[in-house]
């Protein structure tokens, strides 16, 4: 050949594709940036949990103050979580579009403007419209975070760092009630607490704005959507600290002289096929997927939040003579005492025995702990008797579907409609919350705590269901072999990595 190179030569370098790039960081170990990833989402979900559950306080202190009826009590407890479908499905659809980068952190700012903005309110209409921008930003962090954290994490623990960030949801959980119990206890006057614990929940977001603004843009992004390899193989690098491509002779300058695909301009344009990586969600297997991971969110997102924001009045039904601040302290207990040690049993097997089996398990035994309260006489009268079953509903929710929701959508689409499918399970588990917060307070007044826990248990043998028909086991695999996904046009990458200095040698 006339540069020297071999048929040998040249068929080797085409070996060089796609794959090749990921390959360093599927089996990269874990390192500080996969961390600083995890910390910089996890932030704005400890922020999210706040947010969103804070309010079931807000409004018992609320109720006298601006004379609130059940249907407006509901309502403020329900319209950030309904606003969040509309983030989750709007920045689910943008980076798909536009990138993730360029997407994140935006979220986060419109959150901590609407929680600063809701300690200002002046009277109902104001704190309903100021909650609108809170959920729109807790909806897009649903999105965003998941998606990114999942592009940038090997495959090993792809579980763990995913499943890591939504359980900083559940610190989130026990901050609300903490410091709720704080004001309350130091007699701090409700006029002013109420205000203090809206303001609080832009001081974390707003901590991580800049940060998430200086995540590089995901390298299957860069690379599967945008065409951009050489974008793709600098993100590989700035996670790993290397790029090794196999296939090129072991040399990352394999190609330097003979494709003649480099720009000399430091950006490689990947010859990509986007008709046949825009994959859509209505087809084969997607449209099941979606149904599965978007189905399975809306009926955990009922329970959890139904219960959740609306603890504060079934703990009221079931000790009517109880203070707040007494009935706070027990919310309190019962997320430290079994929801958060069941966020991290979820984390730390979610790659041992996977995400389906954690999630259908998790949905049966919240079905028996729900069915027991029901069915069992004179369990919502046996205080010690309801909080137990009720703690072990909570232990499961949260080892269980409530984290496994969060990290599949983010794993089983392609990279092309990955934030898409992700926002719309997001959107669905958030319409299902909305739901939830909306009903329970109203069906606490016709049907009693029994028959409310009666209803769980019907929605949670349908997580069941719905979880063993229509979800796929991601565990172990690249999130190509995860989605599916299949380049028809394979991607040289010897002049991605010339154009990248300082990249190491396969």
């Amino acid at each position: 050949m006339p540069d020297g190179h071999s048929t040998e030569d040249t068929a080797a370098q085409a070996g060089a594709t796609i794959t090749d790039l990921y390959r360093p960081l599927d089996e990269a170990e874990t390192n500080r940036k996969h961390w600083l990833t995890v910390i910089t989402a996890g932030m704005g979900f400890f922020t999210d949990a706040y947010d969103l559950f804070i309010i079931g306080t807000v409004t018992v202190l609320l109720t006298p103050i601006f004379h609130l009826s059940t249907n407006q009590i509901s309502l403020l407890n329900s319209i950030s979580l309904l606003a969040s479908v509309v983030g989750a499905l709007t920045f689910g659809k943008l980076m798909d579009r536009l990138g993730r980068k360029r997407m994140y952190g935006l979220e986060i700012l419109i959150l901590a403007v609407g929680a600063i903005l809701s300690a200002f309110s002046w009277n109902f209409t104001s704190l309903f419209v100021f909650r609108i921008l809170v959920g729109f930003g807790v909806g897009g962090d649903y999105a965003t975070s998941a998606v990114i954290t999942s592009e940038y994490s090997n495959k090993k623990s792809r579980g763990k760092l995913i499943g890591t960030v939504f359980a900083m949801q559940g610190i989130g959980l026990m901050a609300g009630p903490a410091i709720a119990s704080i004001f309350l206890a130091s007699g701090v006057p409700n006029g002013v607490a109420w205000r203090l614990m809206l303001g609080l929940g832009a001081v974390p977001a707003l901590s991580v704005v800049y940060l998430r603004r200086k995540i590089q843009e995901t390298p299957r992004f860069s690379l599967s959507v945008a065409g951009d390899a050489a974008a793709a193989a600098r993100a590989v690098e700035w996670v790993t600290g290397d790029v090794k491509v196999g296939g090129a002779n072991g040399s990352a300058n394999a190609n330097a002289n003979g494709n003649g695909t480099g720009t000399g301009t430091g950006t490689t344009r990947a010859p990509v096929d986007t008709r046949a990586l825009r994959k859509k969600l209505t087809s084969k297997p997607y449209l099941l997927r979606l149904i599965g991971t978007a189905g399975s969110w809306f009926l955990i997102d009922i329970a959890f939040y139904g219960n959740s924001v609306s603890s504060p009045l079934i703990l009221k039904q079931l000790q009517p003579h109880g203070s707040l601040l007494s009935h706070t302290l027990i919310s309190l207990a019962i997320f430290a005492v079994a929801a958060f040690p069941g966020y991290w049993m979820a984390v730390w097997l979610m790659d041992k025995i996977g995400r389906r089996r954690i999630q259908w398990q998790g949905f049966a035994m919240m079905a028996i702990a729900f069915a027991a309260i029901w069915l069992i006489p004179g369990a919502v009268k046996n205080t010690g008797l309801f909080l137990a079953l009720f703690a072990i509903s909570y232990f499961f929710v949260e080892f269980g579907p409530n984290v496994t929701t969060f990290v599949l959508p983010s794993e089983i689409f392609p990279t092309s409609i990955r934030g898409m499918g992700d926002g719309i399970s997001a959107g669905a588990g958030k319409f299902g919350a909305f739901l939830g917060a909306l009903f329970v307070p109203h069906l606490l007044k016709s049907i009693g705590i029994s028959g409310v826990m009666g209803i769980m248990a019907g929605v949670a043998v349908a997580g069941v269901i719905l979880t063993l028909i229509a979800i796929p086991e991601p565990m172990g695999q690249s999130l190509e072999e995860a989605s599916g996904e299949v380049l028809i046009k394979p991607v040289s990458l010897a002049a991605a990595v010339d154009t990248v200095p300082a990249v190491k040698a396969g």
